[in-house]
């Protein structure tokens, strides 16, 4: 499929144009009024430009709102019959890549995605008397007033933020300046070229904490490049792990319902009944569309159902500073559970047959094991040849296990 887990996502050359352009007609065919926005890479403009060309070619109406975040997009396509994001989210620079969400914030289903591909097949232009037509957007100023009016920050709270010059520069250092806070700013220029791994993980992170204690901060968020992630370091200038995010807005919302993926630790089961889904920020987001007050996974996207069903990176910020503003985040994480939790990757140019042979209906889902000390995940890469392998026990022991369980199967099946 050209749809991987988070929408069409690849290094920029000649063939991501084509397909921008046969996506465009596709949406300006089937979804004729349409919201693109664009996150901070230097390819960004082109491509929506692409894309903006083949929505007027089949007669629809692109609403261009530039530089944004991808939430912000998502929740403005309430106005439209569609919403398209120009980004590859936390790749690196040289990629880039095209989001699709309905009205209700969602990414397009596995069924709208198929329905997609088969009509790039042969995407219909209109004729001359018939060409759309383009406007200018403004996708900032609702989707910050709706955060704005879900959450309450203490007046002069200090946060860390740190953008890594992506397209949360243009959103979260503003409504957390709009509602109290007293944001401290760090990468927050987009300027179109990442100040860091755009991956907001711990190993690239290890200034921001470094910089909550020097300024004595509440808290610190952080983007990855197109912010529809958010992680967090407490007051302690510690990293929190996605897990216990998880768990801190679960218990903060008062969530009795929690989808997540099938990565995520089993702490959340302690507080929640619990849906998991295979790993990837739309699968959550489909299943939330029928069950659920709260979703999320453990790589920082977080979807507020009532708000949006598209994971939103400055919602969760100020949400964090919510939370910050009403109790010491770092007290309240260390009263929480924490269970070992190993992971282990393993090259191999067969991964993906490997875990078919292993049962997998789909490799990069991978099939996950419970049992009654823990559990253990197997599942092919999405973007490289590896076998990767969770394995989460309620004692170390249990969990090294586990992991050698997992390891033993794939053996297995590389010799079968």
């Amino acid at each position: 499929m050209l749809f991987g887990s988070s929408g069409i996502r690849q290094r920029f050359d000649q063939s991501l144009l084509d397909t921008a352009l046969a996506v465009g007609a596709v949406l300006g065919e089937r979804f004729p009024n349409c919201v693109v926005g664009t996150d901070t890479r230097t390819t960004s403009p082109l491509i929506a430009r692409t894309i903006i060309a083949g929505i007027m070619s089949a007669g629809g109406h692109a609403r261009f709102t530039g530089i944004a975040p991808t939430p912000s997009v998502a929740y403005c396509a309430r106005t439209a019959t569609a919403g398209c994001m120009i980004t590859a989210s936390h790749n690196p620079e040289e990629y880039n890549g095209i989001k699709l969400f309905n009205p209700d914030g969602s990414s397009f289903t596995q069924a709208q995605q198929r329905e997609v591909e088969e009509l790039l097949k042969d995407p219909q232009s209109a004729d001359w008397r018939h060409q759309g037509t383009e406007s200018s957007f403004d996708a900032l100023t609702p989707h910050k007033k709706a955060i704005m009016d879900a959450v309450t920050i203490d007046p002069g709270l200090n946060v860390i933020v740190d953008c890594g010059n992506g397209a949360g520069s243009v959103l979260t250092p503003g409504l957390l300046t709009d509602a109290g806070a007293k944001p401290i700013c760090l990468s927050c220029n987009p300027n179109g070229h990442f100040s860091r791994p755009s991956e907001p993980l711990k190993e690239y992170l290890q200034y921001v904490g470094e910089m909550v204690r020097k300024r004595e901060a509440a808290c610190a968020v952080v983007h990855d490049g197109d912010a529809d992630r958010m992680m967090a370091f407490d007051n302690k200038g510690r990293y929190i792990d996605g897990d216990h995010l998880l768990l801190l807005f679960a218990e903060h919302l008062d969530a009795k319902k929690v989808v997540t993926t099938s990565d995520a630790s089993m702490i959340i089961d302690e507080i929640a009944e619990v849906h998991r889904t295979p790993v990837g920020d739309a699968y959550v987001s489909e299943e939330l569309l029928t069950w659920g007050d709260f979703g999320g996974e453990p790589s920082g996207a977080w979807i507020f159902p009532r708000h949006s069903y598209c994971p939103d990176g400055p919602f969760a910020a100020a949400l964090f500073c919510e939370i910050a503003s009403g109790c010491d985040v770092a007290k309240r994480l260390d009263a929480m559970p924490a269970y070992p939790i190993l992971r282990e990757s393993i090259k191999n140019e067969q991964a993906r047959e490997i875990v078919k042979k292993l049962g997998a209906a789909n490799p990069t889902d991978g099939i996950r094991v419970a049992q009654e000390k823990g559990w253990y995940l197997i599942r092919a890469s999405g973007t490289e040849p590896k076998i990767r392998i969770t394995a989460e026990g309620t004692t170390l022991s249990c969990a090294k296990e586990l992991l050698e369980q997992a390891k033993n199967r794939v053996r297995q099946g590389k010799t079968a």
